[in-house]
């Protein structure tokens, strides 16, 4: 199996001096990020082929950088072999009849000094090799120093090796020059198996209408207009097109030029690698998806809460517990003769306690976000967000059910409303004993030995007072007790949801973002391989 493209990453193509700190490592570098995070969502088969692919192309930058790898494609009788021998000026392939059988493609090589490396590279047997330079018969053309020339098989030949020769030398050539028959230019073969998937790859591609001298004159420009209209379907509108005849010598001159002119823009090479990864990243985004990479908005997350809170009755036990504190806390602090004339108007009643879960309506808020956040990820990932929210329901059930039960909801009175209800039995004792100790004085006529205070005797100031001062407190008490409900009602609200907002964090919120964090840095190193 292939290495995975982050190893090649890892190990060899940041460490490499012809893609460091270049547009085309920084390329590589965003494609093998979009791997990395989509392994274990995209098919190992597609990843892998992505790593190859890549690892190919920049293989290719390893190697000799003053070579140009030209090669030369077509049909059978298309008259490849012929334009070949004509750009080289030697019968180094055999034409018509006389075609090999080999499935081995032939070279010619202007500038032999450090192409043994890129040979061997590309798979060229030695005796497959023509050294141009060193043809004693023939004068050297420095013009064409560098070029690496390839006739590769027939492409629609009946043998299967000539199929996999040519796409193998197809798939690395820094420059590919398509000759086309003016009897089978639109022949599917070439079109679907070649040219549809190579939209990628036109600043590398060049296209000659062989034979034109069999075509009178009159409609070559709109057979040309034909074969252009063709490619443009294919995906190919910028692809040049030139009408050849390798035999009568008709545009050998143009086609030599714009190679030529290719060649010596030294840009063939980079090219070929960077329209290879923008192809490794389109067959990665189509595995992958195409969706711009979305977040889980906040207010979502929070409208999800509402609904899980809604399950668990929260609102209903918030209620109660303001109603139940509100209750014995008045209770508590009322004017005790008042209270018992008012205990059996609203008696405390019962602790509050959390209902049990709807389950079933945890389960269907959690799977629709869960689909609602999955349509805003490409295929690849949609399973992964569905199964990260939903794959563990009943836990998360459980888990809430179990987080709730243990919340305490604040039912305790606190201490401040015992020490009330101390001072109102102290003030009622007052009031109670002062009045009896002056009707007792009374009776017995001996008010008038009795102190006085600001002009009342003293039991009539500890009755009057102590009434009072009931009276007051018992005022001051409800207008506390009012805050006091309201506030444990907030405080238990607070917890439960806490446990709400915990639980979907962890089980629900947490899972997708990890999907979606993936996704994005998927779309993000896809975006930069394809810069």
């Amino acid at each position: 199996m292939t290495a995975p493209l982050t190893e090649g990453l890892d190990d060899r193509i940041p460490g490499d001096l012809a893609t460091r700190g270049t547009a085309i490592g920084a390329r590589v570098a965003g494609l093998g990020a979009a791997v990395e995070a989509a392994r274990g969502r995209v098919a190992d088969a597609v990843l892998d082929d992505v790593a190859a692919a890549v690892d190919k192309s920049t293989g290719r930058l390893r190697l000799s950088a003053r070579h140009t790898v030209v090669a030369i494609a077509g049909a059978t009788g298309s008259g490849k072999s012929s334009t070949y021998n004509a750009l080289t000026g030697l019968e180094l392939s055999s034409v018509g009849i006389r075609r090999p059988t080999t499935s081995w493609a032939t070279a010619v090589v202007w500038g032999s000094a450090g192409a043994g490396e890129l040979l061997d590279w590309l798979g060229i047997p030695p005796r497959h090799q023509t050294m141009r330079d060193s043809m004693l018969d023939t004068r050297s053309e420095s013009e064409f120093d560098g070029v690496v020339l390839l006739d590769l098989p027939d492409h629609d030949s009946t043998e299967v090796a000539h199929h996999l020769e040519v796409d193998r030398l197809v798939a690395v050539a820094d420059l590919m020059v398509w000759i086309l028959d003016p009897q089978k230019y639109a022949d599917a073969a070439v079109h679907d198996r070649y040219f549809k998937p190579m939209g990628t790859h036109q600043d590398v591609m060049l296209v000659a209408l062989n034979h034109i001298d069999t075509v009178p004159p009159e409609r070559r420009q709109a057979m040309i207009d034909d074969v252009r209209r063709l490619l443009a379907e294919d995906g190919l509108p910028q692809v040049q097109v030139l009408p050849i005849s390798a035999k009568e010598g008709i545009g050998m001159a143009e086609l030599r030029a714009e190679i030529l002119r290719r060649v010596n823009d030294k840009r063939s090479t980079s090219l070929r690698v960077e329209a290879d990864i923008a192809a490794a990243a389109g067959r990665l985004e189509q595995a992958g998806g195409t969706t711009p990479a979305a977040e889980l908005p906040r207010r979502r997350v929070e409208e999800v809460e509402d609904r899980l809170a809604d399950a668990a009755g929260i609102s209903a036990v918030v209620e109660g517990i303001e109603r139940t504190v509100g209750e014995r806390a008045r209770s508590a602090v009322s004017w005790p003769p008042l209270a018992l004339l008012r205990r059996g108007e609203d008696g405390p009643g019962d602790d509050p306690e959390v209902a049990p879960l709807d389950r079933a309506a945890v389960d269907t808020t959690i799977r629709a976000l869960a689909d609602e956040v999955s349509d805003g990820v490409g295929p690849a990932w949609a399973p992964r967000v569905r199964e990260s929210a939903s794959a563990r329901l009943a836990a998360t059930g459980e888990r809430l059910e179990k987080g709730l039960r243990e919340i305490d909801l604040g039912g305790r009175l606190p201490a401040w409303v015992g020490l009330v209800r101390l001072l109102h039995w102290l003030l009622l004792v007052a009031a109670v004993g002062g009045f009896a100790w002056w009707a007792v004085a009374a009776v017995q006529g001996t008010t008038e030995d009795l102190t006085e205070v600001a002009g009342l005797p003293l039991p009539a100031v500890l009755g009057i007072g102590g009434l009072v001062l009931g009276l007051l407190l018992a005022a001051v008490g409800r207008m506390l007790v009012r805050g006091l409900a309201r506030q444990r009602a907030d405080q238990a609200d607070e917890r439960l949801r806490g446990v709400v907002h915990q639980v979907l964090e962890s089980d629900v919120v947490q899972p997708i973002g990890v999907e979606l964090s993936s996704y994005a840095a998927f779309r993000r190193g896809l975006e930069t391989a394809r810069a």
